[in-house]
């Protein structure tokens, strides 16, 4: 208990006691009583070494919730003392007692807090926090003890500026704007992980020329609550600055949807697929069943969930017989299909193996569902399905057309339609990086191309929570915001890296690539009563004749072309 390192505090407690008892006598004349003297001592040195462990508190991480408890516990028990035996002057002792516990120790608790603290952490780089809520408090107690100054809080809220957090000002962006203009900054944290991108983008164009080091906490969903903040802190990327986060997402519709169900997921290895795989982890599945082809891509997510509730199977959606054992085994009840070949020159190249997998795949993985008895089958689709002017995106238009003809019995079949995810395989994101890294020159098809982008985890959620509410036969569409330039994107992208020297190179659109997409086909599409989530209203078409089209496509090497376009008339081949 009275261990070397705790001395210090040994002593001052000693040193004060004994201050406070010739103080009262002194100030209060008082006769002295060496009987007092020892039951004060003898009593301080009891209750604050063995009942309340003063000796415990680290004074150099002092706060004054932890004390002042200590502190009133303290005098409570000891003015009790000192009533029984000596009521003439209690009222001498408890302010006595006042002025020790509520006033001197924490004098010298805070005293030798700032010494330490600032003799040896020297505070060599200056830091101000966008945000002055939860998370700002947060990130500022854990930057306490560091080697950073807390200059300012930024804050939008009129009620929080002109104010103070421990002698740190809140003030507001115009007001910072017109401080020091000259004056550069080591390090701004924005500490908003509710703030939608349009505000990030904002506060980042307008104050990135103000500091050498811009970090920022993750939105919520990302955010993992057993970690601090300030290990959660990451530069800032363009995936902060151009990621729609919807508002409206219902996590308790989700979990109701998938807490204690078995579910399949197809493509579990991709960016889509292993993500679902996630979530659904997250959201209580009682069982995970991975399917994929790429033993890789299997292996890796399998060892991320690190979860007994997870089944692997490394099988083709192609191979109905071998997927169907998977189904008489395993029984799910949910099945989410992201099996596919989504790129889109590739396809182009393989027209055949993009049929194969993406339109028979998906009608094995739809008709086994049925047979099967599952309850709800949901298909990734994409906005390229829409007036198509190449072969992934109507293969994918031709999935959407099967799930809403098939006759699904008691199984509810929906498809889910959205445009590009931030970061996923094969995207322009990853490429993009790999070339900066490398020095190279970036390399945009067209000048005007234009994309929608919406962070995986968010697109995601979306696609649960679009089948949480699905009775059967619709087709959902997510609202993906505003479209985007890929060209501002490169340059946003250059700026962030700090490499001044990076060109941009327009290299022209590849086989089958259009310049924009588009994710609706009729305005009169409909909201649901989330405002991130549409339906179509197109009309079925008839299964019988589709299903001979489609049977048509298997072996039919030298009219595929014709096949899909009779099938999705609107289809425009650009080759």
């Amino acid at each position: 208990m009275f261990k070397q390192k705790n001395y210090f505090n040994f002593i001052i407690i000693i040193a004060l006691s004994f201050i406070t008892i010739w103080w009262t006598y002194f100030i209060f004349h008082q006769e002295f009583n060496i009987k007092v003297f020892i039951l004060i001592i003898t009593f301080r040195l009891f209750f604050s070494r063995v009942i309340l462990r003063d000796y415990s508190l680290a004074w150099s991480k002092a706060s004054s919730k932890s004390f002042l408890i200590k502190s009133l516990v303290n005098i409570i028990a000891f003015m009790g003392t000192i009533l029984f035996f000596y009521r003439d002057v209690f009222i001498y002792f408890l302010l006595s007692e006042l002025f020790l516990y509520l006033f001197a120790i924490n004098f010298f608790m805070y005293f030798y807090s700032f010494l330490v603290n600032q003799k040896y952490i020297k505070k060599t780089k200056s830091v101000v926090i966008y945000g002055a809520g939860e998370s700002g408090i947060k990130l500022k107690e854990e930057f306490r003890n560091s080697k950073y100054k807390i200059q300012y809080f930024i804050d939008d809220d009129d009620d929080l500026q002109d104010r103070s957090v421990d002698s740190i000002k809140i003030i507001s962006k115009e007001f910072f704007d017109e401080l020091e203009k000259d004056e550069s900054y080591d390090l701004l944290l924005i500490a908003m992980p509710r703030a939608s991108k349009e505000k990030l983008s904002f506060i980042y164009d307008s104050l990135k020329s103000s500091f050498k080091e811009i970090q920022i906490l993750p939105s919520l969903s990302e955010m993992l609550s057993t970690e601090p903040f300030a290990k959660q802190l990451k530069d800032i990327a363009i995936e902060d600055l151009l990621a729609r986060k919807p508002q409206d997402l219902d996590m308790v519709s989700i979990a109701n949807f998938i807490v204690g169900k078995r579910v399949m997921i197809t493509g579990a290895g991709g960016s889509i697929g292993s993500e679902l795989a996630r979530q659904v982890e997250i959201f209580g599945a009682s069982q995970i069943v991975l399917v994929d082809n790429s033993e890789f891509n299997l292996y890796a997510v399998n060892e991320e969930l690190k979860t007994s509730k997870t089944v692997t199977v490394m099988q083709n959606v192609k191979e109905r017989e071998m997927l169907e054992k998977t189904f008489l085994e395993h029984r799910p009840e949910i099945v989410i299909h992201a099996a596919a070949y989504k790129h889109v020159p590739l396809c182009e190249a393989n027209i055949q193996e993009a049929i194969n997998n993406n339109v028979l795949g998906t009608k094995n993985v739809i008709d086994l569902s049925i047979e099967y008895e599952v309850s709800k089958v949901v298909v990734i689709s994409t906005d390229k399905a829409v007036r198509p002017t190449n072969v992934m995106g109507t293969t994918k238009r031709v999935c959407e057309l099967y799930a809403h003809a098939v006759d699904s019995k008691n199984t509810e079949i929906v498809a889910v339609r959205f445009g590009n995810v931030l970061g996923s395989s094969g995207s322009v994101i990853p490429k993009f990086k790999a070339q900066i890294e490398k020095g190279e020159a970036i390399t945009v098809t067209h000048p005007e191309i234009t994309r929608y982008f919406m962070m995986i985890p968010e697109a995601c959620q979306l696609v649960l929570q679009a089948a949480s509410i699905a009775k059967g036969g619709e087709l959902f569409i997510l609202d993906m915001g505003e479209p985007i330039k890929i060209v501002d994107l490169a340059k946003k992208m250059i700026e962030l890296s700090g490499h001044d020297d990076i060109e941009i190179v327009f290299s022209g659109l590849r086989p089958g690539e259009k310049l924009y997409e588009e994710l609706l086909i009729d305005d009169a599409d409909l909201k649901t009563e989330y405002s991130s989530i549409m339906v179509s209203q197109n009309p079925p078409v008839d299964y019988a004749t589709l299903l001979s089209k489609i049977e048509q496509l298997e072996g039919n090497d030298e009219h595929l072309l014709e096949v899909l376009k009779e099938i999705v008339p609107e289809f425009d081949h650009k080759p």
